[in-house]
């Protein structure tokens, strides 16, 4: 009886899981194959996978000609079954160059924490860079900074997180970003935004074409360093020394404050904390107000001032 209670049990499970496909559809258009069981995000991730593929053209010098698979999931067990079980909790989209798809959880059904515009524009970065160095794969750092590159993924958040890191001199190595996936949240934070910096600062610094020739060097199965030696001529590890110097130099206890987000960071703190003693201040009178009322008659009507009732007793003031 209780195998069979099992057997039933199972055969439930498996009959909702496959009614939970059935709905699914999978449309081509020129650039993608959608697959989801609404068509409701299809145009906004056509538009955004034509903005990343723009951008992404000019900074790999690729055409990036292939036709990546984008999954739009509605359930965390679907979506575990795509990607894998290994994937953070906390993450809300995934890339697989290697199957060219990318799968992301439903705004509809997971509080995602970012807009569907930066987490298909980040995934295809993933997808196109994989593409542009195949069969090899780059560095956590490296994959990490083109997506958010490519999606423009820089805010107050990003700030805070570098902020905060450099007061508690929790800096990540790049080498060590590689085990991001088994980071927590706030880590993972530190981690995204250096990444996103460390690639920044290559471009800004060395140009695209030192840029590919680092892809080029990796694509060619070179070692980091060779490829790092080919592109800007440092090693990973003088490369490495010379991005902290420009961290230390960007995040510090005089550039927080200087820096436009902290201070308005800075400013709201201090707008709240005033409300809040102003608050205090108020209710301690309202407070001492009603203790004094307390004592005090008010069973009385007010009258009509022009035509006052007249007392009865010799002064008659009302007279």
């Amino acid at each position: 009886m209780k195998y069979l209670k099992i057997i039933i049990l199972l055969g439930f499970f498996l009959s909702v899981g496959s009614k939970a496909g059935e709905n699914e559809q999978a449309i081509e258009r020129e650039l993608f194959v959608y697959h989801a069981t609404t068509t409701q995000y299809l145009a906004p991730v056509e538009l955004n996978v034509i903005k990343a593929r723009l951008k992404l053209v000019e900074i790999l010098k690729d055409s990036l000609s292939y036709k990546p698979d984008i999954y739009i999931i509605d359930n965390l067990a679907d979506f575990k079954k795509l990607i894998g079980t290994t994937f953070p909790d906390w993450g809300a989209a995934a890339a697989l160059p290697y199957r060219r798809m990318m799968a992301i959880k439903s705004p509809a059904h997971f509080p995602l924490g970012k807009s569907l515009r930066e987490l298909v524009m980040h995934e295809y970065g993933h997808l196109a860079l994989g593409d542009r160095i195949r069969p090899m794969h780059a560095p956590r750092w490296l994959d990490e900074g083109v997506a958010m590159y490519t999606a423009a993924e820089w805010g107050w958040q990003n700030n805070l997180a570098m902020g905060r890191a450099a007061l508690f001199g929790d800096f990540i190595s790049l080498h060590e970003i590689e085990g991001l996936n088994r980071y927590s949240e706030g880590k993972a934070s530190v981690a995204y935004a250096q990444s996103y910096l460390a690639v920044k600062y290559l471009l800004d610094n060395y140009g695209i074409e030192s840029f590919n020739i680092l892809l080029d060097g990796i694509k060619s199965r070179k070692p980091i360093d060779e490829a790092l030696t080919d592109a800007i001529g440092g090693t990973y590890r003088e490369f490495e020394k010379e991005f902290n110097l420009f961290l230390n130099d960007r995040y510090n206890w005089g550039s927080i404050f200087v820096d436009t987000y902290f201070l308005w960071i800075f400013l709201a703190l201090v707008v709240f904390i005033g409300f809040v003693l102003q608050y205090r201040k108020r209710k301690k009178y309202y407070d001492k107000w009603a203790e004094e009322e307390k004592y005090q008659s008010t069973d009385f009507d007010y009258g009509d001032p022009d035509n006052p009732e007249q007392i009865d007793d010799e002064d008659k003031p009302w007279s």
